[in-house]
């Protein structure tokens, strides 16, 4: 499985959502590749879930991949319940 973790720029952002992310995945035993990049980028990139703000989310909505929603890229909380919620069915 793959996952982008996607800011505005693909910078410092990106990168802490990514880790949080792959936090995330492994507390929950999820195997996944993760990476970090721009909205832009994202566009051209091949994945299963993009994990991003709302904002950035609509600018999305033509990729192939699930979107998920989250605000707080540093609330590992919000994360959980967002990877529960559509990844780990």
């Amino acid at each position: 499985m793959k996952v982008l973790a996607v800011c505005g720029l693909g910078q410092g952002t990106s990168l802490i959502l990514k880790m949080n992310v792959e936090q995330a995945l492994a507390d929950k035993g999820i195997n996944a590749d993760v990476e970090h990049t721009d909205v832009s980028s994202a566009t051209n990139i091949e994945a299963d879930y993009i994990i991003t703000g709302n904002e950035l989310a609509e600018s999305l909505v033509d990729h192939k991949a699930e979107i998920i929603i989250v605000n707080n890229y540093f609330d590992m909380e919000e994360i959980n319940k967002a990877i529960d919620e559509n990844l780990a069915n």
